[in-house]
């Protein structure tokens, strides 16, 4: 069995002999003016289950939760819930959602 390794520069990978199926790929990390480092996609995580939501996950959903004053109004403030795909097919999107609200409105003093 042959392991298959990641490097950074060419320098390592150029060193190894050749390795067959397996890909030795270079890794280009997306700077911004300040030398920081930006990642081009950031996977969300399930508010419910905490899983990662995968760019591959075209059934999950994620749902802003507007904050209200005392007289109903909206305040233009808001909460998000990313729910996904696994807890929408299981069916219990919308108890995990009420769930997740009732501990959120807490925290904001919501109605």
């Amino acid at each position: 069995m042959v392991s298959c390794f990641v490097f950074e520069n060419n320098s390592a990978a150029a060193s190894l002999p050749n390795l067959g199926s397996c890909w030795v790929k270079q890794f280009t990390k997306m700077q911004n003016e300040e030398g920081q480092n930006m990642d081009l996609y950031i996977p969300r995580k399930c508010s419910a289950t905490n899983r990662l939501i995968t760019s591959k996950d075209h059934a999950s959903v994620q749902i802003n939760v507007g904050h209200l004053d005392e007289l109903g109004r909206y305040t233009g403030t808001f909460s998000t819930f990313a729910l996904c795909g696994f807890v929408r097919a299981q069916g219990d999107a919308d108890s995990a959602l009420d769930r997740l609200w009732q501990k959120k409105k807490a925290e904001v003093r919501q109605q």
